[in-house]
């Protein structure tokens, strides 16, 4: 009998709460989408953002950062909570705090406001996702079930961001770039009602908060990011540059120490024990990087030099979420038979071509001709890698850690994203300032009075020299990505064991993980 049902949850209603109901599964897969999609429904609307509230384009990315870092900062601490309080409680209460910060976003009249609710928004996500996704590992058994649930749970990790691009798309076409954030309220409210009714709370499993893990590492990442921006605006001598990657090294090395000293850590060290796991969290960092930045340079490269509307530009990625939906389902029915290691090489080299083709793009580049070709093999590849990705990280893990496991994955994919995509603003920085060395005069040598006076003024070149100093930054930011890409495959390649357990499990014949 499995001990995390209750006596009461018998008969009718236990039919409705046992293990593969497929109204848990919508209900899970939902927020899971939410938290995702508000990632990229953002990006669409950052060039309005921009305008209304006054940022540069290097500090643009807080504007997703300050979501990421707080999400990825926090969610082992939302997976730990999970274990130790009961995840069903746990998860609406995540989901709930997310739909207040973003009706707080919505309201926002200046950056300060905006960043704040960003922040809480990530901390609702924290609270919710990884919840969500143990709760998977307790509502299917292992096997066929489980595998498809992963694969829907996977595909929406994946193809939320594209899908997030299509509705900001719409919303700020047809209404205000503020709906992008007001849109999450009523969902969370939904997903909070069918939540209580749809899912069993899961046993509680006695322990601490280790509160001084979660803020080291919180804070940590948020003085690397801080100085690879920093980096970005003001240059690698920089003193305040400089000090943050200190300050940020010295707080990252007490929370390794933190950890290996807790009695009941936030991140179980004990995980990167199994090459597999380790492997696998360390792919997931390298795709994170990617993706982020993939999503982050494409929106404005379309907005900005093929002169998309809001909605073209978020129709332009609805290819993503159909290539990202097949290579998941591909992945989740063969994994059985041939288990994860081609998914997450094939996948890896499958992106890291996209990403190689996306560096070709210029000024004179077009959607049909230049764009949509690399934008597929980015989707199928991410398709194939993050389910695979995701069951074996939490493949043979104790029901008492499944929490922080969840966590484990989802941080490394947050933080992944916040740390790739401060990495690539950077890259882009330098490239776009090397590229207007060369632009500014051949600007000056044409421009009449009044354009040499607005140049003055503002900093920005017009079109068509912006346009080109924009260009030689992206393609160079794809560059790096590619590059992430490329890594991860060669993690796959060389770090990753397919055992026979790992089959059997897989295929629903080993013995369930005992809970202890």
């Amino acid at each position: 009998m499995d001990r995390n049902a209750s006596p009461t949850r018998s008969g009718t209603d236990g039919k409705l709460r046992g293990s593969g109901n497929g109204l848990a599964l919508v209900v899970i897969a939902s927020c899971q989408l939410m938290v995702v999609l508000d990632i990229t429904i953002v990006n669409i609307a950052l060039p309005h953002i921009q305008t209304a509230l006054d940022f540069s384009t290097e500090s643009l990315s807080w504007v997703v950062n300050a979501y990421t870092l707080t999400f990825g900062g926090l969610l082992l601490l939302g997976g730990r909570t999970g274990d130790i309080l009961g995840r069903k409680r746990v998860f609406i209460s995540g989901v709930l705090l997310f739909g207040l910060a973003s009706l707080l976003g919505g309201f926002a009249h200046d950056s300060g406001q905006l960043m704040a609710a960003r922040a809480l928004q990530g901390v609702g996500g924290a609270i919710a996702s990884p919840t969500a996704l143990a709760l998977i590992t307790t509502t299917f058994r292992e096997g066929p079930k489980r595998n498809r649930a992963f694969g829907v749970f996977a595909a929406v990790s994946a193809g939320g961001g594209a899908i997030g691009l299509v509705a900001g798309g719409v919303l700020v076409e047809w209404l205000d770039w503020r709906w992008v954030l007001f849109v999450n309220v009523p969902i969370a409210v939904v997903i909070a009602l069918l939540a209580s009714k749809v899912l069993r709370e899961s046993a509680r499993h006695p322990g601490h908060f280790d509160v001084a893990g979660a803020l080291l590492s919180t804070v940590g990442m948020v003085t690397l990011v801080y100085g690879f921006i920093r980096a970005a605006q003001e240059g690698w001598r920089d003193p305040l540059t400089l000090g943050s990657f200190g300050i940020a090294v010295v707080l990252l090395t007490l929370f390794i120490v933190n950890e290996r000293r807790s009695a009941q850590p936030i991140t179980p060290l004990h995980m990167f024990a199994d090459r597999n796991r380790a492997g696998t969290y360390g792919i997931m960092l390298m795709l994170a990087c990617a993706i982020f930045g993939m999503f982050f340079f494409l929106t404005l490269f379309v907005q900005n030099v093929l002169d998309f509307s809001p909605l073209q530009a978020g129709f332009a990625f609805l290819p993503v979420s159909v290539l990202v939906a097949v290579g998941a389902a591909t992945a989740s029915q063969l994994l059985p038979r041939f288990g994860p290691k081609p998914f997450m090489v094939g996948g890896a080299l499958s992106s890291a071509i996209g990403l190689a083709w996306l560096t070709r793009t210029d000024i004179h580049s077009t959607y049909l001709g230049s764009l949509l070709g690399p934008i597929l093999f980015f989707a199928l590849g991410m398709g194939l890698q993050f389910v695979s990705l995701t069951l074996m990280a939490l493949s043979n893990v104790p029901d008492r850690e499944s929490g922080a496991a969840s966590g484990l994955l989802n941080t490394t994919q947050q933080v992944g994203g916040s740390l790739g995509l401060s990495i690539l603003v950077t890259v882009f920085g330098t490239a776009s300032r090397n590229e207007a060395r060369t632009q500014v005069p051949a600007f000056l040598a044409t421009a009449d009075p009044e354009q040499r006076a607005v140049f003055l003024r503002t900093g920005q070149l017009p079109d068509p020299w912006g346009d080109v100093v924009l260009t030689a930054g992206v393609s160079s930011a794809f560059t790096a990505a590619a590059a992430f890409t490329l890594v991860g495959a060669l993690i796959a390649l060389t770090v990753i064991q397919v055992r026979p357990s790992d089959l059997e499990r897989l295929q629903g014949n080993h013995t369930p993980t005992a809970v202890k």
